[in-house]
């Protein structure tokens, strides 16, 4: 759950990165953890692994320059992934406590298309769990391994996880070369801000030219 301290001017989100496994999600964060542009040296956190047999959910902190005075507020960023491994459901209920906005990452693959169906169905049953509803959080698709021969077009990719009344913003992706990477980002930092600050947000970084 968002933190908005009135008295240091700070709000806190948290971001999770979810998909099936191999799908790219620790890719999303080494490449926002190498290129986010901050303030200063402090700003932005170590990146965290918590390793497991086959698995690992991957965590940092940072405070992207560009949001410092939204609203008078500087706004830190805490992204998360979540393992992909089946087996690790009970981990994946447990980063998603006090989640304010989602990337999902999707193999655009057609033979990992029930994987990722799958994936999307328990994201939808663990916030449930948590009491919580997909519809009330900000959220965007991530199409990854654009760059991959045998990828379904998106527009199947829209029909299988984006078939809905009001369509989510989705992107394709290329996380291994950071295309697509901060666009997702980017957008769901937006959402999550225009939700807490009630105003038109600019991204929290892109990568340098």
């Amino acid at each position: 759950m968002a933190i908005i301290n009135q008295a240091t001017k700070e709000l806190q989100v948290k971001i999770v990165y979810y998909g099936p496994a191999g799908s790219g999600k620790t890719t999303n964060l080494e490449q926002v953890h190498a290129h986010v542009q901050v303030g200063d040296s402090e700003s932005k956190g170590k990146m965290t692994s918590l390793a497991t047999s086959s698995d690992r959910t991957l965590f940092f902190d940072f405070f992207p320059l560009e949001t410092l005075a939204v609203k008078g507020f500087k706004t830190k960023f805490s992204l998360f992934t979540v393992p992909g491994q089946v087996i690790y459901n009970a981990t994946r209920q447990i980063v998603l406590r006090g989640v304010d906005g989602i990337v999902f990452v999707a193999d655009s693959q057609y033979e990992k298309m029930e994987g990722n169906v799958e994936a999307f169905k328990q994201l939808q049953e663990n916030l449930a769990a948590l009491q919580l509803d997909l519809d009330q959080i900000p959220y965007v698709l991530q199409y990854n391994k654009r760059d991959l021969p045998e990828v379904a077009p998106v527009e199947y990719l829209d029909f299988v996880l984006n078939n809905r009344e009001v369509e989510v913003p989705a992107f394709e992706a290329r996380a291994s070369q950071c295309e697509g990477v901060f666009e997702s980002l980017n957008t769901v930092s937006r959402m999550l801000l225009r939700k807490f600050l009630g105003a038109g947000a600019t991204p929290p970084g892109v990568p340098p030219a």
